[in-house]
């Protein structure tokens, strides 16, 4: 009897034990950060698709990130994007030749870089044939050049030492080629330059909210699990995802970024992020994708989902109105790039604006 009595009170004894580990173990889960819901067996994974909204993946179908197929990565142009001087916002020099020359020829005499400074230049030929003008190519003939460098950029606007860094670079090129260069005055540039980049200064804009974490921390893979259902890909970085533009070769629409150094941990799951940045590039995207509502439906949607409150840079708590009042400056903004004909999204105004 005091045996049978003894072997029923060492298994109560662990059935107890089990019980308290399994009860710790469920505190620390708590206290962790949240993380992805586990495969449904029966869901079939899905890759999020573009489909000009914020995805149409099932919740109930949602997985691990771990059980997901290779998400693709940031979309980069499949072909290269061909950028064009442009007198708006480029310093032109022209080149001009006694006779054609082949395309192989000039190519042999382009500078190694083609940076002054922190401002890019571009060269281009007069084809002979097409009469259309174009980065040098072999197998084809120009009978002129022209050669131009960036006024401003996000760096700031062209100043005297990068201009003369331009000419010289160019005049090598032009002594290569045996070509007479036009140079613009360099004075003339570089107020050109000033007053450019005094408009950039006083029309970029990127529009930022951050969604805080109200009660329990996310995990990188819960993160992730949410911004895949609504078609965000991983970015080029640590921290990065994208919701790709459907326009080839064009920056992403939107931007949801996270502390870098939780994603690169040992194990991410275990990494405790308490706010993401939503963002996107106001003059790098054109109007016509949408991307404001893009922005306010994707905070709104993923706070509800997330258990997160949208707040701005300083902490303070976004409502509906304050979308709104958003988004009337930002119809201010695209009506004043169009009026400088750099509207946003344009070639001109991603080259400006970068």
């Amino acid at each position: 009897m005091s045996g049978t009595l003894t072997i029923a009170l060492a298994s109560l004894g662990g059935v107890v034990l089990a019980g308290i580990v399994a009860h710790g173990a469920w505190q620390a889960r708590r206290a962790g950060p949240k993380r992805a819901m586990a495969a449904d067996a029966n869901a079939e994974p899905r890759e999020p698709v573009m489909d000009g909204g914020l995805g149409g993946t099932d919740p109930d179908a949602i997985t691990d990130p771990g059980d997901l197929p290779p998400a693709p990565p940031e979309r980069r142009p499949s072909k290269r994007v061909v950028q064009k001087l442009d007198a708006l916002i480029d310093s032109i020099a022209t080149l001009t030749l006694e006779a054609p020359i082949s395309g192989s020829f000039a190519l042999s005499h382009l500078p190694p870089s083609r940076r002054a400074g922190g401002k890019p230049f571009l060269i281009e030929g007069l084809n002979a044939e097409s009469g259309e003008w174009e980065f040098p190519a072999a197998g084809q003939h120009y009978g002129e050049f022209q050669a131009g460098v960036q006024l401003a950029n996000r760096t700031g606007p062209l100043n005297e030492i990068e201009f003369s860094e331009f000419v010289q670079k160019i005049q090598v090129f032009a002594d290569g080629i045996g070509a007479m260069p036009d140079f613009p005055d360099m004075l003339e540039a570089v107020a050109a330059a000033r007053e450019l980049d005094s408009y950039a200064s006083e029309h970029d804009a990127q529009l930022v909210v951050r969604l805080q974490a109200r009660a329990a921390a996310w995990s990188v893979g819960y993160i992730q699990q949410h911004a895949l259902r609504h078609a965000f890909v991983p970015g080029v970085v640590p921290g990065r995802l994208v919701l790709p533009s459907a326009e080839e070769g064009a920056p992403p629409v939107l931007t949801l970024t996270f502390d870098p150094q939780a994603a690169l941990a040992d194990d991410p799951n275990l990494s405790a992020v308490r706010d993401v940045t939503l963002s996107f590039d106001v003059p790098q995207t054109a109007a016509a994708v949408q991307p404001f509502a893009a922005w306010q439906t994707s905070a709104q949607t993923l706070a509800a989902e997330m258990e997160a409150t949208i707040v701005d840079d300083h902490g303070r708590p976004l409502g509906p109105e304050s979308f709104a009042a958003i988004g009337n400056d930002l119809g201010q903004l695209y009506a004043a790039l169009e009026e400088r004909e750099l509207a946003a999204g344009s070639a001109a105004a991603r080259r400006l604006f970068s």
